[in-house]
């Protein structure tokens, strides 16, 4: 691929998005059908990203007002950036703004064209204004606000679909990560085109309930790691960059909670698309944590589980029936020992649950195979 050097500052766009699905294609905006499986080859720096159109459920949130017209290429202003840094936030009014000026100080001394796109998820406090106002200040900056609250896999989500670059960026604007290193992770998916997905994996564990957090994400990784036959340093890491254009089949799986992260790590894994692993350190939070250890650890081990299921699932159903019938045929030997011709009620029971299970898990797999979609 070849390098994308930066273009001049542009006037900052506050993005509105209109309630109902647009009914009328815009002409500088291909619209990708919801029937349709977008093609994994990375594109060409030179094409302009394409953006997805608003589905009416993520059309809810956002507010009912005409986006104003963004400058096309070869009209004055600046063309479709290589890169789209999406930016979730919600009540991040204190320190929001230090980040942004972090990204865009690493991005400004870098190669690349870019654009921070920020989400305000229905903040409380003032962190639209906050956003409003550094989209004047800076550049590069797009704010997208929400009418409600739909979390950062919601944010995330229709993000990634109104991204103008062809490499999108996830991360969190609490201060955690080092998003210093946003250019280096987006080198890798340009000089490498085999990765479509980088991850940045952290190495410590600084979030609250830290004593729970550390077991609880271990087993949960090595579940994971055990489903998909993969190794994963960091499965829930917020600070990654992947290909938009691979990633768009998968965002419609994507849950509206921290399990987005998770989700979108398994679909890349699940569909052998290569994914590598940068070591990063993780900082104490600023501001106030909205994880909840119980709630999201419990929606941790679902997602994984249904993402799994959803791609292979013989991986979660044929383990356990197999492990039944193995038990209950043992048990019948035991059984037909001790009691000639006589099997109990359970020794039945562990056999036909096996059969059933197994059953049940042909077919799903042949459900998933006939599938022609993602």
């Amino acid at each position: 691929m070849s390098e994308h050097p930066s273009t001049g500052p542009a006037a900052p766009v506050t993005e509105r998005i209109p309630v109902d699905p647009p009914q009328v294609s815009n002409p500088a905006t291909e619209v990708i059908g919801t029937g349709e499986r977008a093609s994994s080859a990375p594109a060409t720096p030179s094409t302009p990203a394409a953006q997805a159109p608003v589905h009416p459920a993520d059309a809810a949130y956002l507010p009912a007002v005409e986006p104003a017209a963004a400058p096309l290429p070869g009209e004055p202003g600046h063309g479709k950036p290589y890169v789209t840094i999406v930016l979730p936030c919600y009540n991040e009014g204190e320190h929001v703004l230090k980040e942004i000026d972090r990204i865009t100080a690493a991005m400004n001394s870098s190669e690349f064209t870019y654009e921070v796109l920020c989400i305000d998820d229905a903040s409380t406090d003032n962190t639209l204004e906050v956003l409003q106002q550094a989209s004047r200040d800076y550049a590069n900056i797009r704010v997208m606000p929400f009418r409600r609250n739909g979390g950062s896999g919601t944010a995330r989500r229709i993000g990634t679909q109104q991204a103008h670059g062809e490499i999108v960026v996830w991360t969190d604007a609490d201060m955690t990560y080092e998003n210093e290193r946003i250019p280096e992770l987006v080198r890798i998916l340009r000089d490498d085109p085999s990765y479509d997905q980088v991850v940045g994996a952290r190495t410590t564990e600084e979030g609250t309930h830290k004593w729970a957090r550390v077991p609880a994400k271990w087993l949960i990784r090595k579940i994971a790691e055990k489903l998909t036959n993969q190794t994963i340093p960091d499965l829930n890491s917020g600070l990654r960059a992947f290909r938009r254009e691979v990633s768009l089949p998968y965002l419609r799986l994507l849950p509206p909670g921290f399990s987005c992260v998770t989700t979108i790590t398994l679909a890349f894994l699940s569909n052998q698309h290569d994914v590598k692993y940068v070591p990063t350190s993780y900082a104490k939070r600023a501001g106030v944590s909205k994880f909840h250890f119980v709630r999201d650890a419990y929606r941790y081990i679902l997602q994984v589980l249904r993402m799994v299921m959803y791609f292979d699932p013989l991986k979660v159903l044929m383990p356990p029936a197999l492990w039944l019938i193995v038990i209950g045929v043992l048990k019948a030997v035991v059984d037909m020992v001790r009691h000639p011709f006589y099997f109990p009620a359970s020794t039945v029971l562990l056999i036909v649950s096996g059969i059933m299970i197994g059953s049940l898990a042909l077919l799903s797999d042949l459900v998933v195979r006939s599938r022609t979609g993602v």
